[in-house]
């Protein structure tokens, strides 16, 4: 039988681009899951600081290429996609500014809103419920009121009657 011998632990600097590699994360993001692998914080510094030098780690280009990414799938309110981008680590003011300055972005979130709606509704729900669903998911009451009308329009069979008395 073959013994297993054991690797040594790579170098922050090499795991840091094996991580890279997988998939683009921020500088906050990859310094916590070195640091969780149990790397040194100076041996954490000098693996990011090189890896900047090198522009592999970028949150800026990284930031407006996630944000452009999820804003032209359509699937995510313009919040939700900030909230997705805070939770990977990009600072509040780069996910703002990455944000693409679209003149129809009202449309464009009606659109994406419609399209959650589609997902999510295969039969007839009561209106509130599918306002209250959208809303969840970070569209305004504007869009969620134009969106569940124009779901209707296309689905009138999906309307549900709103009773003003409750059934016991």
């Amino acid at each position: 039988m073959r013994k297993k011998t054991e690797r040594p632990k790579p170098t922050a600097l090499a795991k840091a681009v094996e991580l890279l590699a997988g998939q683009e994360h921020s500088k906050r993001r990859l310094t916590e899951k070195l640091r969780i692998r149990g790397y040194e914080e100076e041996e954490i510094d000098g693996a990011v600081e090189r890896l900047e030098e090198k522009h592999y780690l970028d949150d800026e280009a990284a930031c407006a290429r996630a944000y452009q990414r999820f804003y032209e799938d359509g699937a995510m309110s313009c919040r939700q996609i900030e909230q997705k981008l805070l939770s990977r680590g990009f600072p509040p003011a780069l996910v703002r500014a990455s944000a693409p300055q679209d003149s129809d972005r009202d449309e464009r979130e009606k659109k994406a809103a419609l399209r959650s709606l589609q997902g999510k509704f295969h039969g007839p729900s009561r209106l509130e419920k599918m306002k209250q669903f959208l809303y969840r998911r970070g569209f305004s009451y504007g869009v969620c009121d134009s969106a569940v009308e124009a779901f209707l329009e296309e689905n009138p069979e999906f309307r549900m009657e709103e009773t003003d008395s409750y059934e016991e």
